[in-house]
């Protein structure tokens, strides 16, 4: 069944850039600054799950297929189409001619993109003897947590612009799996020029994509400098001179170089500071619901968050209206799923129990756990859409828990090493939340909470065989109804079970310059800057 979806063509136009990082602006060239939140691990995709990193590398790269902007659709990307076998197992991808990368100081291609660089992309991946993953030792948290080092068979080169994946089962999901920032498609030849000259590693601080901007120069918690592709596959979409992001942690500062034209796009605004965007005359808050939940993760290796009684008394006991009330403001719903509601098999008969602290300390009684046993409590340094306030949520759950006879430490590292250590089951409890990837519910289900996601994505280091099983059968069938009825299944035995209590859902608000056209909000969370203009 063959895909040809035609892209869209928008025109853009650039905003104001500061030279240095924020200084006077060039009328003449074509700039757009963006306020953004943290500084990236780095560039290297395949190794991140975080939106920050996701962020700074999207302007870099392009993927085989890719999601519309503003939306959930899958249209083609650097191939022009695909086939897929009648048994769901092999997919065919036609590679678009003329695609070519960028060029660096030490990189000048020879060639334009052809089969070897998919091949090198997804080899590298799942082959853990491939000599450039030796050289620059990395892991794939995505790829693993999907279970794609597992069901891709193979991966072979047809012929110079063919691509063939060969999968050991159904996976109904393929398709949007690979239209993720993960599975962007880097440069063979790049790789085999860095591995020769012993600097493998520069792949993820020097980065050679196909994407509509070409990486220039990044200084942590400074900035990050891109310039607009001139030999972009798409010229129509590429009117920006040049990108910068303008790395800003304090939500006010970001706010503030906003409302003085030092930036003209940022995001995750303080609730508080809404109202006073909204009535600036020079802006816009464009608003949406948000696709994602932040929620508090027990480690289930650790004791006494191994026992089901002690995370059911932790749960009970999270006074979730005040924190939607605190945190949230008007911006936020109270979360009972593992997704929100609008991810299709979302199971709403399911209910929350009842906040009860008297009844939290009978059950921590019957377990045997003692008044001030002191747990650590990670909160986030930095606001991500689902958690616009991660300090003060931590604050008022101390103030919960402590309630119950716990001893609370409130800890936190910087946003990168916050997500490694959590990765290495250092923490107790942890707040951490998602922005839904690709819009099908694996990538909640699986990419969260399966076994194949510890060390990655489950925070929980929950492997619980029941569940496990129903995520994988209802990846292995493509009827919507019966992946419903699984996926459902899998949230009943979720919320039984309390790896995690779902905290919110918050409304995502985006401010930028009036001078800003065609932003669209993406319901993944990513900021994407082609087909963006300025009036």
């Amino acid at each position: 069944m063959s895909k040809r979806i035609a892209l869209r063509r928008t025109t853009l136009l650039g905003a104001a850039l500061g030279l240095g990082l924020m200084s006077q602006v060039s009328a003449a060239a074509s700039n757009l600054v963006f306020c953004s939140e943290g500084s990236p691990a780095g560039f290297d995709t395949a190794q991140f799950t975080s939106a920050t990193d996701n962020d700074a590398a999207e302007p870099i790269y392009n993927r085989l297929v890719e999601f519309e902007r503003g939306g959930t659709a899958v249209q083609p990307g650097l191939a022009t189409d695909w086939q897929v076998s009648d048994d769901g197992l092999t997919y065919t991808f036609h590679l678009r001619p003329g695609v070519k990368f960028h060029s660096n100081k030490a990189f000048t291609p020879t060639r334009d993109l052809n089969a070897d660089d998919v091949l090198f992309t997804f080899q590298r991946m799942l082959d853990r003897d491939h000599p450039f993953r030796k050289a620059y030792p990395t892991e794939f948290p995505y790829f693993v947590s999907m279970g794609l080092d597992k069901n891709i068979a193979k991966v072979e080169k047809r012929d110079p612009m063919t691509v063939v994946f060969t999968l050991n089962s159904v996976d109904a999901a393929f398709i949007q799996n690979i239209a993720m920032a993960f599975a962007s498609i880097l440069s063979a030849e790049y790789a085999d020029r860095l591995l020769a000259s012993g600097k493998a590693s520069d792949i993820n601080q020097q980065p050679i994509g196909t994407g509509p901007f070409v990486f220039q120069r990044y200084q942590k918690d400074a900035q990050i400098r891109y310039k607009g592709n001139k030999d972009y596959w798409a010229p129509d979409r590429v009117k920006l001179d040049n990108l910068v992001f303008s790395i800003n942690i304090d939500p006010s500062v970001r706010i503030q170089k906003l409302r003085r034209g030092e930036c003209q796009i940022t995001l995750h605004p303080r609730p508080a500071d809404l109202p006073a965007l909204k009535q600036d005359a020079k802006l816009k808050v464009l608003s949406q619901p948000g696709f994602n939940l932040g929620y508090i993760a027990y480690n289930i290796k650790h004791p006494p968050f191994d026992r089901l009684e002690v995370r059911q008394a932790l749960d009970m006991a999270v006074n979730k209206a005040a924190i939607i009330d605190a945190v949230y403001q008007d911006a936020g719903q109270a979360a009972v799923n593992a997704m929100p509601p609008t991810q299709w098999s979302y199971d709403s008969s399911i209910k929350d129990a009842p906040f009860d602290p008297a009844k939290a300390k009978q059950l921590l009684e019957q377990a045997g756990v003692k008044p001030g046993t002191e747990i650590t409590l990670w909160a986030m340094p930095v606001q991500r859409p689902y958690n616009p306030n991660a300090k003060l949520m931590a604050q008022m759950l101390q103030a919960d828990w402590g309630a119950l006879g716990f001893k609370v430490r409130i800890v936190s590292y910087e946003w990168g090493e916050y997500l490694k250590r959590m990765k290495n089951g250092e923490h107790d409890i942890a707040l951490i939340g998602w922005t839904g990837d690709n819009g099908d519910p694996d990538n909640w289900l699986g990419t969260l909470f399966s076994c194949d996601a510890i060390g990655s994505n489950n925070y929980s280091q929950w492997c619980d065989q029941p569940y496990d099983a129903l995520v994988k059968k209802a990846k292995q069938v493509t009827d919507r109804a019966q992946r419903t009825e699984l996926y459902q299944q899998a949230q009943r035995r979720l919320k039984a079970q309390v790896p995690i209590t779902p905290v919110a859902h918050s409304t995502v608000n985006q401010p930028l310059s009036l001078r800003v056209k065609d932003f669209k909000v993406s319901p993944f969370g990513r900021n994407v800057f082609s087909d963006v203009g300025i009036d």
